[in-house]
């Protein structure tokens, strides 16, 4: 193995964050030296972040509005990749690892030209089109889910099924058992993701006023609700004279999903991966105007083994809400199973699968 240092690039949200993070932990846990290669919006972050060096390389997504922003931000991928070449050119890495997303794109890309072995690893279910980019040119691919469609022709790469690294929070909130719901507790657990989702504000809190008092007893929520919808939110569970905590961002979310009696959120990847590994019900309501509906795949990958029920956005109403979770109180014994179907799927040692192809590929033996 090179006795360069494992760059880490990976920027964005936390989605692309976390598991680079988890990846960054084993390695130096292994003594292993780490350094985050990312974006601004990763820098902010990577105070945090376990890595003895980050380094900020310029990164734009060339999707989404007109012709002259989209030709501005191929210039700005352009511009990162010059840094990026400087960089590793200098430092010579051992491996890059790219986490997906567009500010992995330059590091990555110029790792490629440099002819220093590379990585990719997708969260998805299906590959995102930063990694679609960059995967007929890279040594190996890892992937978080089962199944990994969207890899395209031309692929050579032999991949990995090594599942998607997660924090030691949610590690040590895997070691919760789950508490099986009674007439008397019941706890709900509302989240959108990283960017909060307008949607679990529109529909839970009327939901839950089609239910009645009784069916409202020991019921207590806590939800994620973006800012300009936190305090109608509260104010209709007030009204409902609902126990519930309301707030645009939990950092202590793992252990409020180990606390929960079931999970209402979206399916981005590592919201469906800490629930498999953490082992909770839930009931998923992809995004539904992702244009690869990576969602979607994620979902249907966790509604296969039994955890979960997925529903469209478009079916997503109070009505069907209400009924759903009336049932889910009435057979408490389902959830429990639901939840033992989750932590069966979950990859909890998904870190140090990577790190192992991750050293594997750094000593030439592509056999993870």
């Amino acid at each position: 193995m090179s006795s360069g240092p494992i760059f880490v690039a990976a920027g964005g949200t936390g989605g692309h964050l976390f598991p680079a993070e988890a990846l960054a932990r084993e390695l130096s846990a292994r003594g292993v030296a780490v350094e985050l290669l990312t974006d601004s919006r990763g820098k902010k972050y990577g105070g945090d972040f376990p890595a003895q060096a980050v380094h900020q390389i310029p990164s734009a997504t060339p999707s989404g509005g007109g012709v002259f922003a989209r030709a501005k931000a191929i210039l700005t991928l352009l511009s990162g990749t010059v840094s990026a070449l400087w960089l590793i050119g200098r430092h010579r890495p051992a491996v890059v690892v790219g986490f997906g997303g567009y500010p992995s794109v330059p590091p990555v890309f110029a790792a490629t030209l440099l002819r220093v072995p590379t990585i990719l690893h997708e969260q998805n279910a299906v590959m995102g089109r930063a990694n679609r980019f960059l995967a007929a040119r890279v040594d190996a691919v890892a992937h978080g889910f089962p199944t990994l469609n969207g890899l395209g022709l031309g692929i050579k790469a032999p991949t990995y099924h090594t599942g998607n690294p997660v924090r030691p929070a949610v590690l040590a909130a895997a070691a919760v058992p789950y508490h099986v719901p009674s007439d008397d507790t019941f706890d709900l657990l509302v989240t959108g993701g990283s960017q909060g989702a307008r949607v679990m504000a529109d529909i839970v809190p009327p939901a839950i006023s089609l239910l009645s008092p009784d069916e409202r007893a020991g019921l207590k929520i806590v939800q994620q609700a973006r800012g300009e919808d936190q305090v109608r939110v509260a104010k209709a569970y007030e009204a409902g004279a609902v126990a519930a905590e309301v707030l645009p961002f939990f950092a202590d979310l793992p252990s409020r999903v180990a606390a929960a009696s079931l999970v209402i959120a979206r399916a981005g990847a590592s919201t469906v991966s800490e629930l498999a590994v953490i082992g909770r019900p839930s009931i998923l309501v992809p995004f539904p105007h992702a244009l690869d509906q990576d969602q979607a795949a994620n979902a249907a990958e966790l509604a296969a083994t039994g955890a979960t029920q997925v529903i469209r956005e478009a079916d997503f109403t109070p009505q069907w809400l209400a009924d759903t979770l009336r049932a889910a109180r009435q057979n408490p014994e389902g959830l429990a199973s639901r939840a033992a179907a989750a932590q069966k799927a979950g990859i909890s040692d998904a870190a140090k699968r990577l790190a192992d192809l991750v050293i594997n590929v750094a000593l030439g033996n592509k056999k993870a």
